[in-house]
């Protein structure tokens, strides 16, 4: 990779997470081309040559979030046996994330889901996307501890990645808007009785 695009691939990225930034703080239907210029420095027109349009700069927000979300929380936890141990890692790992990082910042999927959710077009339909990958993601993982005896046949696994993302929406309303800094280990406490209700019955 030569310096010029190399250089353009680490301007294309601050203007990307400039983007998040935006959207962090006042939603996806925030981010403007000159919301952005103004956060990285360049004017309206280089921000458009190099990330395109309103719409490409909000998808590429979306897949941005997506990306490190999957890195913080998915990735990691692969290096657990399948199975329940992979499961919690992935649990605990997001409890974490919601925690240390979207306390402060917020949620793309949640806030956006909000946000669009009476909307319909390719921007939707993209994070719709990103939500459902995750999901089921989350699902493959509990048929896995199912496989592996860790939890009973028969174990409704939609069901339990439900009871998952609405314990983590619950924190993210806690941490966030209460500032209770003893969410995360109430949700720690209803992910373990969650498992054991299973596993019982």
């Amino acid at each position: 990779m030569d310096a010029k695009t190399q250089k353009a691939e680490l301007t294309r990225a601050a203007i990307i997470g400039a983007a998040l930034d935006v959207a962090a703080a006042d939603g996806l239907e925030s981010i403007t081309l000159q919301a952005v210029a103004d956060r990285v420095g360049l004017s309206k027109s280089g921000v458009f040559s190099r990330a395109g349009s309103r719409e490409a700069l909000q998808k590429a927000v979306i897949e941005e979030y997506g990306r490190s979300f999957l890195a913080q929380v998915f990735v990691p936890a692969m290096q657990q046996p399948k199975g329940l141990p992979r499961l919690n890692e992935i649990v605990r790992r997001w409890i974490a994330r919601t925690r240390d990082v979207e306390a402060f910042t917020g949620c793309i999927y949640i806030a956006g889901a909000f946000e669009l959710d009476d909307r319909s077009g390719e921007l939707r339909d993209l994070l719709h996307t990103e939500i459902t990958r995750w999901r089921a993601a989350l699902r493959r993982t509990v048929l896995q501890a199912i496989e592996a005896g860790h939890l009973p046949v028969g174990t409704p696994a939609d069901q339990l990645v439900a009871e998952i993302y609405s314990m983590l929406m619950g924190l993210l309303h806690d941490v966030r808007f209460l500032r209770d800094p003893q969410a995360p280990h109430r949700t720690e406490a209803s992910w373990a009785r969650l498992v054991k209700s299973y596993q019982t019955a």
